[in-house]
């Protein structure tokens, strides 16, 4: 029997990230090919790219327009090589704007589409979940509120909890992890999670910079900066935005160890702001766009918040930065309110570790990627027969 021809694609870091462990799980079920769109981490897992995710990968409205002719050649792309494969499945993981235009070309040539990862449309243009019922055969979502809000739409729907709950953890200590980056384990280490994408770094890094610069004028002993470095970019560009004599250490492919050692991290808004909870590292959440796609985001998100962990809280567990409160001045006054005295004895991120530890179990058990690659096998199975 030949192997099963499955489209696979993803748009971003995290989504890279997610569809290679799914692709890893399909493999010890089925004998499967895998194509598409991804990148180093689908790559690594054996997927066939067709397309790097760095040609679409953008953040914005008005940013996409800058994009627009790779996103056009990508798109083509895909759809010639999902047309000449004929896949039995196409599984798009989160990235709508690029997604829901795909499955809307893959689903007219017989292809049926499964959305890995669903879109936050209770969030952002929650009209949209009309389109995932007219394209897709069944959404997996990671969050538990979103099963209901699909399903509601008349979604075929499926909770399978968040990918990355049991597979966030640590293996060096801090001390070694110290050692390792040349800290000293007694002074305040603060970890910055700046961004995946280059937009989000040329918005952030600015304001980071002078607000970790009074931080440090603000706090009484010695302190150290450890910037994690998303795969895809390169440390040196981060590197010339901060002072020489600051000795900034920037790890790559470390982020977890880097967290686990924080006092406190600094988190661009997305997927690293879980990891943390995961980690349940005392944070600050940071988020700037471009003005005008600011403006145009206001009129259209429909939630209180704007990170992951205090939108599947409910309430405000960590602070928000985002747009123009994210200034040098709040960031410092965030900061040294966390940083002030030993954790034990903060109230402030004692009731903040409380909080995350309730996200923790709001996220599901460890599991999400083998619950999803067993539904994708069930759709893969032949309807059974009527026949008598």
């Amino acid at each position: 029997m030949l192997p099963i021809s499955l489209l696979l694609s993803a748009g971003e870091a995290s989504g890279d990230m997610y569809a290679a462990r799914l692709a890893t799980a399909l493999k010890q079920r089925l004998e499967v090919t895998l194509f598409g769109m991804g990148g180093p981490h689908m790559r690594a897992a054996g997927v066939e790219i067709i397309a790097d995710y760095s040609e679409v990968s953008v953040v914005g409205i008005t940013e996409v327009f800058k994009r627009l002719p790779s996103l056009v050649r990508t798109m083509r792309q895909l759809v010639d090589e999902a047309q000449r494969r004929k896949p039995a499945l196409a599984i798009l993981t989160d990235f709508p704007g690029f997604h829901l235009r795909l499955a809307r070309k893959l689903r007219p040539k017989g292809i049926r589409n499964v959305y890995y990862i669903c879109p936050q449309f209770w969030a952002w243009r929650p009209w949209r979940v009309n389109l995932v019922r007219r394209r897709f055969a069944e959404a997996l979502c990671i969050f538990p509120f979103e099963e209901k809000f699909y399903a509601d739409a008349n979604v075929p729907v499926k909770f399978i909890g968040h990918p990355l709950v049991g597979n966030v953890r640590a293996t060096l200590t801090r001390e070694l992890f110290c050692k390792q980056n040349g800290l000293d384990p007694g002074g305040i280490i603060i970890t910055v999670l700046p961004g995946s994408r280059h937009g989000e770094i040329a918005h952030h890094l600015p304001v980071l910079v002078e607000g970790i610069r009074e931080i440090r004028q603000c706090l009484p002993g010695p302190s150290h900066t450890v910037v994690a470095v998303a795969p895809g970019l390169d440390p040196a560009h981060l590197e010339k935005h901060f002072p020489v004599d600051w000795r900034v250490r920037f790890v790559s492919n470390d982020t977890y160890n880097a967290l686990a050692a924080a006092d406190l991290a600094i988190v661009s808004s997305g997927t690293a702001t879980v990891e943390t909870a995961l980690l349940g590292k005392p944070m600050i959440v940071i988020y700037r766009l471009s003005p005008l796609t600011a403006r145009l985001a206001k009129l259209l998100v429909k939630t209180k918040f704007f990170s992951m962990v205090n939108l599947i809280a409910g309430r405000a567990v960590v602070p928000e930065l985002i747009q123009d409160d994210f200034t040098p001045q709040r960031l410092a006054a965030e900061a040294q309110s966390l940083l002030c005295g030993s954790p034990s004895a903060n109230p402030r991120v004692s009731e903040m570790q409380r909080g995350l530890q309730e996200v923790q179990r709001l996220l599901g058990p460890p599991g999400a990627v083998d619950r999803a690659a067993d539904e994708i096998v069930r759709l893969l199975r032949p309807a059974p027969s009527n026949a008598k």
